[in-house]
């Protein structure tokens, strides 16, 4: 009896590995190859004020020791970043966030805040502070607080523009350069 389901899985393994082009998220997780991330492959997705899901509640510690919470910044529209030091993508666009960050606080009406994915506080920490982001970021060690972001951040790095009513108005998944996120905020500021 052991032999045959042995034989089973060994047939379900080589059948799984001939399936699919390798460019899914689920092949990407099946590869085994130690990236700890899910690549985006940069789409970006926008969504008009009435196709918008319910406002969002996300809150929590930042990697700093303080406190953020969506609910203190109604009205204003929130660029949030999800990223990890781990994340080659997420590395490589830090400058460009940085870059949007400095234009972004000049805006009254706009602004931004990490959240660090899947690593502790003081990693996360240590390399926010090596790569000048000086915008909060929540601390996210155990991975949970995507679940609060209706589904649209299963890639890292994922970019969300929410707009003034809490509302998820843009994302980008994959990296981004800091003229597309600028863009993607005037394009809501426009809707408010």
């Amino acid at each position: 009896m052991r032999r045959v389901l042995a034989m089973v899985l060994a047939g379900l393994v080589v059948l799984s590995g001939c399936s699919g082009s390798g460019d899914s998220i689920a092949d990407q997780a099946r590869a085994g190859d130690n990236r700890g991330y899910i690549s985006g492959d940069g789409e970006i997705v926008r969504y008009a004020p009435d196709e918008r899901l319910e406002p969002l509640t996300l809150a929590g510690d930042t990697i700093d020791g303080g406190q953020w919470d969506l609910a203190d910044h109604a009205g204003d529209i929130v660029v949030l970043n999800k990223w990890g030091s781990w994340c080659p993508p997420c590395v490589k666009e830090t400058p460009d966030l940085v870059k949007a960050w400095d234009q972004i606080q000049d805006m009254d009406d706009v602004t931004m805040v990490g959240l660090n994915f899947r690593e502790s506080a003081a990693t996360g920490l240590a390399f926010a502070e090596r790569s000048g982001m000086t915008y909060p970021s929540l601390e996210d060690e155990d991975g949970i607080l995507p679940l609060e972001l209706q589904g649209r951040a299963q890639a890292t790095p994922t970019t969300l523009v929410i707009d003034g009513e809490g509302r998820i108005a843009a994302v980008v998944s994959g990296p981004l350069s800091a003229a597309t996120l600028l863009g993607l905020v005037e394009d809501v500021r426009a809707t408010e």
